[in-house]
């Protein structure tokens, strides 16, 4: 018996980042419709909404956006306005939808995924193609390609493709794995013809031809990429004429460029500029809840924070909300109290009842009865960038008063890594982002499987929610996934691994004439397709 996936639950984006947030600016999405996002509405006529070119400015340069390739989430916003996947993530992150795939169904053993395609799919013109029709042979080149040869390992738990018919293609995993859905909504795993791939061999990357609602006309190393809509595109009319990403790595002058009109969205703000936006009649600052969850762990094996009561201790002697407060000025973050970001659908809000309150005499108290009395000296590390010392130090004022000395030391990302990989370190300051699906928060933060990389140097290791986490894996069915992962998530709260501090907000302005444009939490830019169509007032 088969069940049906129609819509069953998405980098990042996305894409995983692992790396202490330098201005905790953060993929889903408040509706254009939303004050919150955008303002007031423009009402015109449909003729009206047809023309002129978005410029995005983006704070980072993007280096590579062959799918296979790339690493960075500003890739991720370029190949997915040029390509399109199999399934997507619905704006609010709780369901799969379709995509270039109709519709779904996997096997009883949870281990064989078999699609129906879209038959009025279209590539783009390129050099070794004239823009043909996309098929399943297509979908088993791409994805495999992917499984073999991405970067990232994007699709590391498929075995093979198999070609039922021109419009039908199987995916077999080795076995049951429920992260498969999601890592298929990812850039990298965008559909791509064979031909030009081979054609352009290693320069593919600057010669991108996907099925997407924008084609590639120009790439400006280090200055932009620009596109033009696509006239034979799947999901119907584009308004855009163009669409352009603009890099602009100093965020003041990203900043300026909105407000002199050189752009319409600037991306990842912080600082003074969120004011200055704000205080623009002409603009609009969007500050939506987003994927990446800021935090501390404390080694679970090693050192005085092997002892739960001193974890306890540590967690009791920090202000969340405080620190919050001090770090981010302007709004760029909330404060968090769980390992798993509210926007995804395994987030139990009642579980932060469970999170120590501030309360330095209890702290004290506590670590007497753990045999430390007078305190100790605890040894954090963070990589080497002015706000990841700043987060230190407030760590340091806070523990100050619990008689704990906390010594920061600081270093470039790769010497960090592998301190925190190494499962030595007392402490260790990260932040986390990814799919929504909370496989890729817990399991990658607190399953026995992951130890040994940064994700879990706290050396978490807790045979009951390694259990529930290989279960939740193996379960198709979104509500009871849910559950088992949120038995999983109390387990988790109840050994004080970590402080989780802070939330990282999508901090977005734009310009008062751009109009149906999302903000998402997964830092997806979705400009066309998929239920979306962002045009510009005149």
């Amino acid at each position: 018996m088969k069940k049906r996936n129609k819509l069953v639950a998405v980098l990042l984006s996305c894409c995983m980042a692992v790396a202490l947030f330098a201005g905790c600016g953060n993929n889903d999405k408040g509706t254009a419709e939303n004050d919150n996002n955008q303002g007031e509405q423009i009402e015109v006529s449909e003729e009206d909404k047809y023309g002129g070119t978005l410029r995005i400015g983006m704070a980072a340069v993007a280096n590579n956006i062959d799918p296979v390739k790339y690493t960075g989430v500003y890739e991720t916003a370029i190949i997915e306005n040029i390509g399109d996947t199999l399934v997507v993530y619905s704006d609010d992150l709780s369901e799969f939808l379709p995509s270039l795939a109709t519709e779904w169904e996997v096997n009883e053993a949870g281990n064989e995924y078999t699609f129906k395609l879209r038959e009025d799919v279209y590539f783009h013109p390129g050099k070794f193609q004239d823009g043909r029709q996309m098929t399943a042979e297509d979908v088993k080149y791409s994805l495999e390609r992917s499984h073999n040869e991405s970067a990232l390992a994007r699709l590391a738990m498929l075995d093979h493709c198999e070609v039922i018919d021109d419009f039908t293609v199987k995916c077999v995993l080795p076995n049951p794995d429920a992260s498969f859905l999601p890592a298929l909504t990812n850039g990298g795993n965008v559909i791509v013809p064979k031909e030009e791939v081979e054609g352009w061999g290693d320069e593919f990357g600057a010669h991108f031809v996907g099925t997407g609602p924008f084609m590639m006309k120009e790439w400006k190393t280090d200055e932009a990429v620009e596109f033009v809509r696509s006239e034979n595109f799947w999901g119907g009319d584009v308004y855009l004429d163009g669409l352009n990403f603009v890099y602009i790595t100093d965020i003041n002058q990203r900043v300026n460029a909105l407000k002199n009109g050189d752009i319409d969205i600037a991306c990842d703000l912080a600082g003074e500029g969120i004011e200055e936006i704000k205080a623009d009649n002409n603009l609009v600052m969007s500050q939506e809840p987003g994927m990446g969850v800021n935090y501390i762990y404390f080694n679970m094996e090693n050192g005085p924070t092997a002892d739960i009561k001193v974890r306890k201790a540590l967690q009791m002697a920090v202000d969340r909300d405080a620190m919050c407060a001090a770090l981010y000025q302007y709004g760029e973050c909330s404060p968090a109290y769980l390992p798993l970001p509210p926007a995804s659908w395994g987030y139990d809000e009642s579980l932060e009842d469970l999170v120590p309150k501030y309360d330095v005499e209890g702290a004290k108290k506590l670590l007497a009865e753990a045999g430390y009395p007078e305190g100790f000296e605890l040894e954090y590390y963070t990589s080497d960038s002015a706000s990841s010392k700043k987060i230190g130090e407030i760590l340091q004022q806070f523990c100050a008063k619990v008689n704990v000395k906390v010594n920061i030391h600081q270093a470039s990302w790769g010497t960090f890594s592998e301190i925190g990989a190494s499962g030595n370190a007392d402490a260790i300051g990260m932040s986390w982002t990814w799919f929504p699906d909370p496989y890729f928060y817990l399991n990658k933060m607190f399953h026995e499987e992951s130890l040994g990389t940064l994700g879990n140097g706290q050396q978490f290791n807790i045979p009951e929610v390694n259990e529930l986490l290989d279960k939740a894996v193996e379960v198709s069915d979104q509500e009871e996934r849910a559950k088992l992962y949120k038995e999983a998530l109390k387990l988790i709260v109840e050994q004080y691994p970590q402080i989780d501090y802070c939330l990282a907000n999508i901090n977005t302005g734009l310009n008062k004439k751009v109009q149906n444009y999302v903000v998402r939490p997964d830092k997806t830019i979705e400009i066309a397709g998929d239920g979306h169509n962002v045009w510009l007032a005149k």
